[in-house]
């Protein structure tokens, strides 16, 4: 089967690097996808794929067969703000730097060769997901649609979660463009993240007649600053923890106490307890230097994604058929990165893994990204997807192999997270029920 399937590709990869090649000169920033899903939408239809369930403003929803098991796969619409890319749009200055574009194009390519070798007529069901809004950017944009009822989360994928899109799949297919020297890549995790926002509140006073009645709310900050510096010494190297920050603001003029200072940071790490646990360290740590000088503190969080953690059987599926077009050696295994993505907060509820593909030169979300190979960015990928759900659905027992290694996040840990409250570590065991309060004076409402 997996050889008449890749005949069937090969037969039609004029015609999808031609549909990658106009989606790649045509990008959209998130949740503005609009052409972008008119024109997958045509390409399927003329192959009687369509639509069968529409949500979030632009994501949408396929599926070919029926019954079990139900594989899902995923493909990212949107593109990322990159000024200066040769193919960026005028308006937002939106690129594909990020390789979106060819991941939904392989899997349109996937999904059309399955559907006209017919072996989803016998066995099985596949459902191919075109999410929207991966990348975290156009931020006040994503608020309004919030604030207007559209959606709840920044995040495509975390709204999709909140409405069950998902259910009902055994495990999801998902692959990513490489920024690498390698032809492909898997059992890769993803780095989680959250944004903080920490508002310094002092009061004003002469800086030079009457520095004593003042409170000095950037002295807040540089007190907080050094706490920070001693904790970054008690991340664990394995968690691979960062915490990097930009001073927005510190203060209004040299001559008055700084009555005002903002401090922006991302929270990455690899393991998702420590995501939670650094980010109630951080807003307790600066709540405590605020008040030790008389000062106080606000906060204006936004939730970002969750860490990424791949299924090791089902990415040992994807090495096995990765091997039919490359040797181990331009294989990278096992990657932790510190990069991350929503497709981390569905690895927290479902089986699934994110492959890595090549046929690109420069750097990732760079002005200089661009490909270089369409057989690799657009055709062979196909092929491995492809091979991945052949295996599934004539290997049953590769299903329950993959479900029994995946362990599920309990989901009112995960709305706790999602408002912004912190769950006591020791109680997330899915035998306990966990412990959440609300630890903040103040948090953001997008």
């Amino acid at each position: 089967m997996k050889t008449e399937i890749n005949k069937i590709i090969d037969a039609q990869q004029d015609e999808m690097i031609a549909l990658g090649k106009e989606l790649f000169i045509h990008p959209e920033l998130g949740y503005k996808e609009f052409e972008t899903k008119k024109m997958v939408q045509k390409e399927l239809a003329k192959y009687g794929i369509h639509a069968e369930a529409e949500y979030f403003e632009t994501g949408f929803q396929v599926s070919i067969g029926e019954g079990k098991p139900h594989i899902g796969l995923i493909a990212e619409l949107d593109a990322i703000p990159v000024e200066g890319h040769p193919c960026s749009n005028p308006k937002d200055h939106a690129a594909h730097a990020c390789g979106h574009s060819t991941q939904v194009t392989i899997m349109v390519n996937a999904i059309i060769a399955l559907k006209k070798s017919g072996l989803l007529e016998k066995k099985g069901k596949v459902t191919l997901f075109f999410t929207p809004a991966e990348e975290y950017t156009d931020l006040d944009y994503r608020r309004k649609l919030i604030q207007d009822g559209k959606i709840q989360y920044i995040g495509g994928k975390m709204n999709m979660l909140e409405a069950g899109v998902f259910d009902g799949c055994d495990c999801i297919i998902h692959l990513h463009a490489m920024g690498s020297t390698y032809a492909y890549g898997y059992g890769s995790s993803l780095a989680g993240f959250k944004y903080k926002k920490i508002i310094f509140k002092g009061k004003a006073s002469h800086a030079g007649v009457l520095p004593h009645l003042g409170i000095n709310a950037l002295n807040e900050f540089t007190l907080f600053n050094a706490a920070l510096g001693m904790l970054r010494e008690t991340f664990e190297e394995k968690d691979m923890v960062r915490v990097h920050g930009i001073l927005i603001k510190g203060g209004d003029t040299i001559n008055s106490v700084p009555s005002e200072v903002i401090y922006e940071c991302y929270i990455r790490t690899l393991n998702q307890d420590k995501l939670l646990e650094i980010d109630h360290q951080i807003t307790s740590m600066a709540q405590h230097c605020a008040a030790a000088l008389g000062g106080s503190v606000e906060f204006a969080d936004m939730i970002g994604y969750l860490p990424f953690t791949p299924n090791p059987v089902l990415s040992e599926v994807a090495h096995q058929n990765i091997l039919d077009y490359t040797t181990e050696d331009k294989i990278i295994a096992n990657e932790r990165s510190i990069a991350g993505g929503d497709v981390g907060d569905v690895s927290c509820f479902y089986p699934i893994i994110q492959f890595g593909y090549n046929g690109f030169s420069g750097a990732i979300h760079g002005v200089d990204f661009k490909i270089i190979d369409t057989y690799k960015a657009f055709v062979e990928p196909a092929k491995i997807v492809c091979g991945c759900v052949v295996d599934l659905l004539e290997k049953l027992e590769l299903i329950q192999q993959i479900k029994a290694c995946h362990h599920s996040m309990n989901k009112e840990v995960y709305q706790a997270y999602l408002q912004g409250k912190w769950v006591e570590k020791e109680l997330l065991s899915k035998n306990k029920k966990p412990q959440i309060k609300n630890y903040s004076i103040k948090r953001f409402d997008y």
